[in-house]
């Protein structure tokens, strides 16, 4: 015959454990949790983070989208170079499609491009596909002169730290969009003859010299502070004792313990490099026709906006979407690696 406090401890622990059992599950969970590295914990919580997830999975197929572009083109039987209103009869009207909304069709899914008849699709996936590599590129860089540059003004102090620090906030002191703006003509000047056309591949360079020149400061100041603050710790000063080098210590000692800043500060650089690149098209001193670009589809956009609207819009909603999803990455990122900190 069961008693009553046994019916309530069936009732209230389906396990048949009691108490203790319960105890020993709470200890084993705890147990797990604390046998995990940080780097697993931070993607536990960066899991349960639906916006986060949410925006990790539209950034992801931006990239994919800009990586596949050759491929989507072969798939969809188009390219972003032929001018298809002009060679087909009858797609263009005095220059602007001839069907409504910008001549959305189930051939041409964007539309036609006003003037050239390009295919709007097709200019939007490979306009990404560039962007994005640019941007890529400008920002390995900067983190990796950020590292370099906020990491020995830290640890080293004394002179190489004023250096730095100067060079720093003369930098900072430069207005970076007008900086922009009339240095990638004046560079370009530089290697190529007024007379000759620039090509593609020496633009590009062009741009991921000037907006790196600039690009690397913000980050590189936040980690000299942050290097300061660890070089007194008790681990540093045990790594000093038992003979270890600069570089070991930098190396296995103060770069893990950077890595937060560094992944939260790549995550806001980035979709700012994108914007500026889109800009600096957009001003005429970027990339030019024909390469397919964000910002030149912004420029032209400008011209026909009157009388198609729909040409501004999708590569208008694209970069609002991929911005806006970005930076909640980073929040994500950021809340992910400092739990205690409120968003």
């Amino acid at each position: 015959m069961t008693s009553p406090s046994q019916t309530a401890v069936t009732q209230t622990d389906p396990s048949g454990l009691g108490p203790e059992g319960t105890g020993r599950i709470k200890g084993s969970k705890i147990g797990e949790l604390a046998g995990r590295s940080p780097g697993q914990l931070m993607w536990i919580r960066f899991r349960r983070d639906r916006a986060g997830v949410i925006s990790g999975c539209v950034v992801l197929a931006f990239f994919l989208i800009g990586l596949l572009a050759p491929v989507i083109s072969k798939l969809y039987g188009k390219d972003p170079y032929t001018r298809y209103g002009q060679i087909t009869p009858g797609l263009l009207v005095n220059g602007y499609p001839a069907q409504p909304n910008g001549g959305i069709s189930g051939d041409f899914w964007f539309g036609i491009e006003p003037g050239l008849g390009r295919d709007v699709f097709m200019q939007l996936i490979y306009g990404i596909r560039t962007t994005l590599y640019l941007s890529v590129a400008i920002t390995l860089v900067s983190v990796l002169t950020a590292i370099v540059m906020g990491v020995a003004a830290g640890y080293f102090g004394g002179r190489i730290d004023y250096f730095i620090g100067r060079l720093i906030d003369l930098l900072m002191a430069f207005p970076n969009q007008l900086f922009f703006v009339a240095f990638v003509p004046v560079v370009g000047a530089i290697f190529v003859a007024p007379e000759d056309a620039m090509a593609t591949w020496m633009r590009c360079l062009i741009l991921i010299l000037v907006l790196w020149f600039l690009g690397w400061m913000s980050l590189a100041r936040l980690l000299r502070g942050t290097v300061l603050s660890l070089r007194e710790r008790e681990f540093i000063d045990a790594a000093k004792v038992s003979g270890a080098s600069p570089a070991r210590i930098i190396r296995r000692e103060l770069l893990p313990n950077v890595m937060t800043p560094i992944l939260v500060q790549t995550t806001y650089m980035l979709p700012n490099f994108v914007t500026a690149i889109a800009g600096l098209s957009f001003l005429g001193v970027g990339l030019v026709e024909p390469t397919p670009d964000w910002g030149r589809m912004f420029a032209n956009a400008a011209d026909y906006y009157r009388n198609d609207i729909t040409y501004l819009f999708f590569p208008g909603v694209a970069m609002v979407i991929f911005i806006v999803a970005f930076n909640l990455l980073g929040d994500s990122v950021r809340d992910a690696f400092d739990p205690k900190r409120a968003r």
